[in-house]
């Protein structure tokens, strides 16, 4: 294993596509391994040993094909299993909750932040303690948005539904007087043009997969496995219906995601 091994990158299903398009972006000569368990989404409503043996056999599916880091894009493991990967492995072990939340709490200027997830993001606090450890003055305002992960998946990123939804969702977040939005699911990121403009431009968004780029990143580089100057290796796993992340990556991903494989993660049942 070693600089010019691939990044392994799992996600409950589809969502964790806009982190790996941020990987692509900030780190165009790495190659990456993706795998998503789409036949066990979402992992929110499982329990949080559920999810730690769901991210167990990722990871075990990921170092088997000599990955030199793990990128844990999926909420929900990240606030279960990473601290379990990460003293399990030898290799680097990144999530999307810190990032994100130290990216949102050094860009808050009144440190009054907005955080939008899943209803089980939220409700789990995972975002507001982080940003809390990052910045203790900070006043952090979150608020649940499930039905964003549909608009996104079927490509209503835009319309009259699409943004009676988003007002409905965010007026109440920017009479709280936010300066700082944080985008606490990984789906979220195709809504962002609109999110953008409801919320006006006085809120700056907050990316948490642009933050876990940049997190991954860095740890690469204090590693010394930063790739060399060569072409990345691109490859796509799933435990289920290949044809229909091959159809959402397209939206997700700006490309299309070709070889796709079926990947077996022992008990691969809901």
């Amino acid at each position: 294993m070693g600089g010019d091994s691939p990044i392994g990158v799992f996600d409950s299903g589809v969502g964790g596509l806009t982190v790996l398009r941020a990987l692509h972006r900030s780190l165009p000569r790495e190659s990456t391994i993706y795998l998503g368990d789409t036949a066990r989404v979402p992992y929110g409503p499982k329990s949080p040993d559920t999810v730690l043996r769901y991210a167990r056999e990722a990871a075990a599916f990921l170092t088997g094909r000599g990955v030199k880091g793990i990128v844990i894009a999926c909420n929900t493991a990240t606030a279960h299993a990473k601290r379990a990967l990460t003293d399990a492995l030898e290799i680097p072990v990144i999530g999307v909750v810190e990032p994100g939340a130290a990216a949102a709490a050094a860009a808050s200027r009144s440190g009054a932040i907005g955080v939008i997830g899943t209803r089980g993001t939220i409700e789990s606090g995972t975002y507001e303690r982080a940003i809390l450890r990052a910045r203790p003055d900070a006043s952090v305002f979150s608020e649940p948005c499930p039905l964003f992960v549909a608009l996104a998946e079927e490509g209503w990123v835009d319309g009259d539904v699409a943004e009676l939804t988003t007002r409905r969702y965010l007026e109440p977040l920017v009479s709280r007087g936010i300066d700082t939005l944080l985008l606490g699911c990984t789906h979220y990121p195709l809504l962002a043009p609109l999110i953008e403009r409801v919320v006006g431009p006085e809120v700056e968004l907050v990316d948490s997969a642009t933050a876990t780029a940049r997190a991954t990143a860095a740890r690469l580089d204090e590693r010394g496995l930063a790739a060399a100057d060569r072409e990345a290796r691109r490859e796509y796993y799933v435990t289920d219906d290949e044809a229909r992340f091959s159809e959402i990556a397209d939206r997700f991903l700006g490309a299309p995601a070709r070889r796709v494989a079926r990947a077996s993660l022992g008990d691969v049942s809901p």
